[in-house]
């Protein structure tokens, strides 16, 4: 299947305003574009002015772009396709945990707290829930349980410092306190659990009557790879497009701006799109190229 999807933000600013942001498809999932979705940044004042925009990758292998707002504003566009299976996020029931002490080095960092997962305050109660369910699948689906039966979701709850043990308490809040709180569950469990932000659409599913927005969820170490659970939807979902990975919230903002200034366009699209022989051709092509280089160890 084809996914279009993409973003128009405006901002506005009285003075020079210096931009990261993490809006760009995650390279895991590059070769899978039929379109590419290059950022288009234009001067608010003057749209026939670009802004001139650079790139490079963080810490955690997601796309940053770096610019400089100009005085009056910037809108920030971009629009892509690409292919996607259809599938629904994979499900393995026998999935094991596995031992600190043999975790990949790259997975060590995802059992530590961090600013918006807070271990040492929710370790008790993690243990308390859990540590009597079977390890493995089974036990990061009663943390996923536990989370979306235990929030109430709602845009009109939004609050940019809400911390997991905070929505804990708070029982309330947005996609990203849903997978706040199940991500900081998980690591006092001594399970690797990593924050994750994207496109979703609604496909396969109802139509959801509020406009659309981006996403966030989590992913679990789990048998030596990363599996995608969703604490908010608490279903395998179809159409997943991840932008960034991290410990949580604070490494993936979409934008980091510094400077005053105020949100005045934001839009989001992800949507199904009819298939053509063509961009079939071109994401074949493009999965061959990744699996071959993958094999080689590029």
């Amino acid at each position: 299947m084809q996914i279009r999807y993409g973003y128009r933000i405006e901002l506005v600013c009285q003075q020079e305003l210096p931009l990261i942001t993490l809006l760009d498809v995650h390279p895991s999932r590059r070769h899978d574009l039929t379109q590419p979705d290059d950022m288009v940044a234009t001067s608010l004042f003057d749209p026939s002015v670009q802004v001139p925009v650079t790139q490079y990758l963080d810490q955690f292998g997601n796309i940053c772009r770096r610019l400089i707002a100009p005085v009056g504003g910037v809108s920030l566009q971009a629009e892509g396709i690409i292919y996607d299976s259809g599938e629904h996020d994979p499900v393995h029931p026998h999935a094991g945990e596995v031992p600190p002490s043999r975790l990949p080095e790259e997975a060590l960092v995802y059992l530590l707290g961090s600013r918006y997962c807070e271990t040492d305050k929710l370790s008790a109660r993690a243990w308390n829930l859990f540590g009597h369910i079977e390890p493995g699948w089974q036990r990061i689906q009663a943390v996923v349980d536990f989370v979306h039966n235990h929030l109430t979701f709602g845009y009109n709850f939004a609050r940019s410092t809400r911390t997991a043990a905070e929505a804990f308490e708070e029982r309330v809040g947005v996609c990203r306190d849903f997978a706040h709180l199940a991500v900081a569950l998980c690591r006092c469990m001594n399970i690797p659990a990593r924050y994750c932000n994207g496109y979703l659409g609604d496909i396969g599913v109802p139509k959801d009557p509020a406009p659309m927005d981006f996403n966030a969820w989590f992913e679990v170490f789990l048998g030596g790879r990363w599996y995608t659970f969703d604490a908010r939807h608490n279903e395998p979902r179809i159409g997943r497009v991840v932008i960034a990975r991290g410990r949580d919230a604070t490494d993936v903002a979409m934008l980091n701006s510094f400077g005053p200034h105020g949100l005045q366009r934001f839009e989001v699209i992800t949507e199904e799109v009819e298939e053509t022989a063509p961009d079939l051709a071109m994401a074949t092509a493009g999965r061959a190229q990744h699996e071959q280089s993958m094999a080689r160890g590029l």
